[in-house]
C-alpha cells in the first residue's frame, strides 16, 4: 500500500501550483541562493582563477577566430595530399607574408590618411553645424519655433560647445591618465603583447589537434550522454564557423565595394572610409550606421550633390550585400531574427562593451543550440510521464538532422 498523501497537497490550489514539485522547486531555489551568497562572501578564494581566465581569454578567442578562418584552407590543402604539418607551415608562411605586405605597403598609407581624418573631422563637423545655423536663420522655421521659446541656434551652439569641452576634457584626462597611470598602461600593453605572442602557438595546436578535442571530451562523459553531446558540439561548431567565416567574408566584400564606390564619386578619404566600413560591418545592423556617419558628414561639407552620390553608392552596396553576397555566404545558418540580433547587440554591448558587441551574436547562437537541446530533452521527459496523448509535445527527432 502506498502511504496516504498529506491533505495539504490534495487541495486544488496546491495541486494547481504543482504540489510537492512546487515545494521541491522552492527548496532548490533557496539552496541555490544560499550557495551564491556563500560563494560571494569567499570570492577572494577564486581570484587566481579569475586572473587566469582574464589572461587566457583574449589569446584563446583570437586563436579560435583564426582557427575557424583557416580550417577550410587546411582541409583544402590536405585534400591535395599535403601532410597536415606541411599544410600548417604553408599557412603560416602565407600568413606572415600577407601581414608583412600589409605592414610595409598598406598600413603606412592608412595610418597617414586616418590621422589626417582625425585632425580634420572636427572641422567638417563644425562646418555642418554652421551650415545648419545659416539655413535656420534664412528660413521661417526659426521664427515658428521661436514662438514656442525653442531656439535651434542655441541648441546647436550648445552641442558645438559641449563637443569642444569634451575634446578638451578628454585631452586633459588623457594627460592625467598618462601621468598617473603608467603602471596600468604598461600592464595592459604587456597583456596584449603576451596575447599576440601566444596566439600563433595556440593556433598551431588547434590546427594540428583541434579535430581530436571533441572525441577526447566524449570519453570523459558517460556512454549514454555521448551521442547527444556530440550532436550539440557539432551544431555549436557549425554555428560558430558559419558566422565567423561568413561575417569576415561579407565585411571584406563590403569594404572593397565601398572603397571602389567612394573612389568613383571622388569622396575624400575614400580608402579610410572603406576600411572603416569593412571593420564595422562585422557588427550587424549597427556597423553600417557607424560607417556611414563620417562619410555623410564629409559629403555634406564637400557639396550637396556629393551627398546624393554617397546615398546612391551606399544603396547599391547594401542592395548587393543583402540580395547576393550575404545569402550566398551566410545563408540561413544562424536562424536568428533581426529584432533578436538588435536586442542581443544592445544587451551584450551594455554588459561587456565592444567585445560583447562583436562576440554577442555567435555567443547567442551557441547558447541557443544548448537551450534548444535541453528543451528537446525536457519535451521527451514530459511526454514520457504524461497520461494524455493529446497533451504531448510534438518532437522532431534531432538524429534526423545529423
Amino acid at each position: 500500500m502506498q502511504p496516504e498523501k498529506s491533505s495539504f497537497f490534495k487541495t486544488r490550489f496546491i495541486q494547481f501550483l504543482g504540489g510537492k514539485n512546487l515545494l521541491f522547486g522552492l527548496v532548490t531555489l533557496l539552496l541555490v541562493g544560499c550557495i551564491i551568497f556563500i560563494y560571494e562572501k569567499i570570492s577572494f578564494i577564486f581570484y587566481p582563477i579569475v586572473v587566469f581566465l582574464r589572461t587566457v581569454v583574449l589569446p584563446v578567442i583570437l586563436a579560435l577566430i583564426l582557427y575557424y578562418l583557416l580550417r577550410p584552407v587546411l582541409n583544402l590543402l590536405m585534400k591535395w595530399k599535403i601532410p597536415k604539418i606541411w599544410s600548417i607551415l604553408i599557412i603560416y608562411v602565407a600568413g606572415i607574408s600577407i601581414i608583412s605586405l600589409f605592414v610595409t605597403l598598406i598600413f603606412p598609407f592608412l595610418k597617414e590618411q586616418f590621422m589626417n581624418l582625425i585632425q580634420e573631422f572636427p572641422i567638417y563637423f563644425m562646418q555642418v553645424v554652421h551650415s545648419i545655423q545659416d539655413f535656420l536663420e534664412s528660413s521661417k522655421l526659426n521664427d515658428t519655433l521661436a514662438k514656442y521659446n525653442f531656439n535651434l541656434n542655441e541648441v546647436l551652439n550648445n552641442i558645438s560647445n559641449q563637443l569642444n569641452d569634451t575634446v578638451k576634457d578628454g585631452a586633459k584626462e588623457l594627460g592625467t591618465g598618462i601621468a598617473t597611470g603608467i603602471t596600468g598602461f604598461i600592464s595592459t600593453l604587456t597583456g596584449i603583447v603576451i596575447a599576440l605572442v601566444t596566439v600563433p602557438f595556440i593556433l598551431f595546436y588547434l590546427l594540428k589537434d583541434g579535430e581530436k578535442l571533441p572525441n577526447f571530451a566524449m570519453k570523459l562523459l558517460p556512454p549514454r550522454m555521448r551521442e547527444g553531446t556530440a550532436f550539440v558540439l557539432k551544431q555549436a561548431d557549425h554555428q560558430i564557423s558559419s558566422y565567423i567565416q561568413g561575417q569576415i567574408l561579407v565585411a571584406f566584400c563590403i569594404g572593397i565595394m565601398v572603397t571602389i564606390g567612394f573612389l568613383i564619386i571622388g569622396l575624400d578619404y575614400a580608402v579610410v572610409l572603406g576600411f572603416l566600413a569593412m571593420v564595422t560591418s562585422v557588427v550587424p545592423y549597427l556597423g553600417p550606421i557607424i560607417a556611414i556617419t563620417p562619410a555623410a558628414i564629409i559629403a555634406i561639407v564637400n557639396a550637396p550633390l556629393m551627398l546624393l552620390k554617397l546615398a546612391v553608392v551606399w544603396t547599391i552596396v547594401q542592395f548587393v550585400e543583402g540580395k547576393f553576397i550575404s545569402p550566398q555566404i551566410m545563408g540561413k545558418s544562424l536562424h536568428v531574427h533581426p529584432i533578436t540580433i538588435i536586442f542581443v547587440l544592445l544587451t551584450a554591448g551594455s554588459i561587456f562593451g565592444v567585445p560583447g558587441v562583436i562576440l554577442g551574436i555567435p555567443g547567442y547562437a551557441v547558447l541557443k543550440v544548448f537551450i534548444t537541446h535541453f528543451f528537446y530533452l525536457f519535451k521527451k521527459r514530459y511526454n514520457k510521464y504524461t497520461d494524455d496523448v493529446s497533451l504531448e509535445y510534438e518532437i522532431e527527432e534531432w538524429k534526423k538532422e545529423k
